[in-house]
């Protein structure tokens, strides 16, 4: 190589060594400070954390405590993990530039290791060398180890990060947002990962070993966490062996508003989402109003099956009476909102709050508003405020930012202790929790929170909720408190459903002029050989509750119209699916000549009393046509059946429900039927996919 090429090799080492910056510490630090901003802000929450005497302390030991009981749902607990070792993995290089930094730290190992399917635990134990591991067992995950002196911040005696600005291991770790905040992140699968323990030379990254890539732990997300109420089809019932049926009424939505996302989005929902009394009560229906000492007016219908030649409907629909608005008392309303971590999406949290602005133009000077939030605790962030004040409680709505785990306990707490100090005389008072459902924190069983609820419906306070966003909604918990608070359940996925609910159907949502009322038909076994109640599954009660005025059941809200269809098989027919006893007898003790197909009960009780009243009813034979509301409420009601693929619906089809509910649409003034059958029409396609 000749001398002026040397010349040439030394003259670019030179500008490549004056270009090369001088480091500076001030500027590092000014760039880790911008990153943990922009990292916070990237969370969801740009306000600070809200204080509480459970906020966590400085170290890994306290900080994986808090996590532990803090996050419960699967998704929540598997997320945590999951960004705790890419956090590890992203920042651990850039941090062995300088291995010198990590001065008097021991090497911590980090393993993966199979474990059982017991709960969350937090163990400490002694390593061989005498110093303190951490162990967090997440139950069908991994578990992660760390020597605590590994993991704990180096100040000096000033209190800055290192000898020279340099960021430790803890430093980031403390940058991170607190664990809760990754509550709505995709849950991986529950199912056991095979992990292969990776242990790598602690000098392989100045002296910090890093975990094993994610391709070592074999697990596949799951497509959701959302939680639904269990409960088998209703059965064909023996009227000779069975001749009382028993239900409490419901007057919930959320159910059909569940499907129509599904359907929107391009899939068919799973039985279990299909609630066929809620689809059919979701729309308004022109049923006789009440004419009488009565709240509402129960009229029965039979018609043929338009499914089935051999069988008939008994349709009952009640009509609740509407009250004229200057007629209606005070209402004082508690908003009860989940601020949670997995509340920071569009159609959640921001959507919760477009609907909640919608609902106050609804409110006069006489009504209250208050509002209380659940997070990590839960506070009260507007104290009860006259309606009319619409600037103040727009301006605590608008200042609501998602952040922590779902103390959904505390919450409901604190929202009853409100709502119990601004009742008076006269009033309504209602609860109105807006949620995702996903309550992690406090009781999370539905059952346990049933019990709750039911200690606290006596004092009068009615409870609604409203559930928000797809994922991770826990449908079973908003019924199990619905059902339990005297209250009802929708669900808003639109700001249309939001005006629907809030809006054009505010009085019935908002006032009730029945509580607890029961349906009780008997049905007469000499005309009846068997029948059905189609939906009702989650409602079903006891023959003896009907007359226990302390069995909770549904209420009724003002102009509220409600539907309940049986399918019943007369005697002698050919669609008889059930052989006669040998030794039975053939029709009971009902008397043989009684033209009466059964006998219409239902109890109810004026909002605040504990005594019922009893409304009976015959129900005649005879058939009419299934037309107009009848007919259209026949119509969702087979279309709720192909979706949770009846066995009883025979060669009935999708396009069987679009003629019908397209013959017997009417008049449709909010576009809510025409909705349906554009829905039908799309569930056909997918169906056939």
């Amino acid at each position: 190589m000749s001398d002026n090429t040397h010349d040439d090799l030394d003259d670019l080492k030179s500008a490549l060594r004056a270009a090369t910056p001088t480091p500076d510490a001030s500027k590092r630090m000014a760039d880790i400070a911008l990153a943990k901003k922009n990292f916070a802000d990237l969370q969801g929450s740009r306000i600070d954390v809200r204080p509480t005497s459970e906020r966590p302390q400085n170290g890994l030991i306290r900080g994986v405590r808090n996590m532990i009981t803090s996050l419960s749902t699967r998704g929540a607990l598997t997320a945590t993990t999951a960004m705790v070792a890419l956090g590890l993995v992203v920042a651990l290089p850039q941090m062995a530039q300088k291995p010198d930094d990590f001065r008097g730290f021991s090497s911590p190992e980090i393993t993966a290791v199979e474990t059982s399917d017991e709960a969350p635990v937090l163990e400490m134990e002694e390593t061989a060398g005498g110093e303190p591991t951490a162990t967090v067992d997440l139950g069908n995950r991994t578990v992660l180890q760390a020597d605590q002196d590994a993991l704990t911040r180096s100040r000096d005696d000033e209190g800055r990060i290192g000898s020279d600005g340099y960021a430790t291991l803890s430093d980031l770790a403390e940058a991170a947002p607190e664990p809760e905040a990754f509550a709505g992140a995709p849950a991986l699968s529950t199912a056991k990962p095979k992990v292969a323990k990776r242990e790598q030379p602690a000098e392989s990254l100045g002296g910090i070993v890093a975990p094993a890539p994610a391709d070592d732990v074999l697990m596949q997300p799951e497509s959701d966490t959302e939680a639904y109420p269990q409960a088998e089809n209703n059965p064909l019932k023996i009227t000779t062996e069975e001749p009382v049926s028993t239900f409490s009424i419901d007057v919930d939505t959320a159910s059909y508003a569940i499907v129509r996302n599904s359907i929107s989005n391009g899939q068919l929902p799973r039985p279990e989402m299909v609630r066929i009394e809620e689809m059919v009560n979701y729309f308004p229906y022109d049923y006789a109003t009440p004419d009488g000492p009565h709240p509402f007016q129960p009229t029965v219908s039979v018609v043929p099956t338009p499914w089935n030649q051999g069988t008939q409907l008994v349709h009952i629909a009640i009509q609740g009476e509407k009250p004229a608005v200057e007629d209606r008392p005070p209402l004082n309303l508690v908003f009860l909102i989940d601020t949670s971590g997995s509340m920071n999406q569009s159609n959640k949290l921001p959507l919760l709050k477009q609907s909640l602005s919608l609902m106050l133009s609804q409110l006069t000077e006489q009504d209250q508003v208050a509002i209380v939030t659940y997070a990590g605790s839960a506070g009260q962030v507007l104290a009860p405020t006259v309606a009319s004040q619409r600037s103040t409680i727009l301006s605590a709505l608008d200042n609501l930012s998602a952040g922590g785990s779902t103390a959904g306990q505390a919450g409901l707490q604190q929202a009853y202790a409100v709502a119990e100090s601004m009742v008076e005389d006269g009033d309504v008072t209602r609860v109105v929790l807006a949620t995702d459902g996903d309550f992690n924190v406090g009781l999370s069983d539905p059952e346990a929170l049933k019990d709750y609820i039911a200690t606290k419906r006596d004092s009068g306070t009615y409870l609604s909720v409203m559930g928000f966003g797809r994922g991770n909604l826990d449908d079973a918990t908003m019924q199990a408190l619905a059902q339990n608070g005297n209250g009802n359940a929708a669900y808003i996925d639109t700001l249309s459903e939001a005006q629907k609910v809030l809006v054009d159907q505010f009085a019935g949502a908002s006032f009730p002029i029945a509580d607890d009322v029961k349906i009780q038909v008997e049905f007469n076994p000499a005309q009846i050989a068997e029948y059905r109640l189609i939906g009702y599954e989650t409602r079903a009660l006891n023959r003896e509750d009907f007359n226990n005025d302390k069995v909770d059941a549904g209420d009724i809200g003002a102009g509220t119209s409600v539907t309940a269809i049986y399918e019943v098989t007369p005697v002698g027919s050919d669609a008889i699916l059930n052989d006669p006893l040998r030794y039975g007898e053939a029709a009971g003790t009902a008397d043989e000549l009684s033209p009466e197909l059964g006998f219409l009960k239902l109890r109810y009780k004026a909002p605040g009393a504990s005594i019922s009243t009893l409304i009976e009813t015959p129900i005649s034979s005879g058939a009419e046509d299934a037309d107009g509301d009848i007919g259209f409420a026949i119509a969702i009601a087979s279309f709720g059946e192909l979706l949770k693929g009846s066995d009883y619906t025979a060669q009935w089809s999708y396009a069987d429900a679009i003629a019908l509910a397209s013959a017997t649409k009417g008049e449709d003034v909010y576009g809510y039927r025409a909705e349906a059958i554009r829905l039908m029409r799309l569930a056909a396609s997918l169906s056939e996919q």
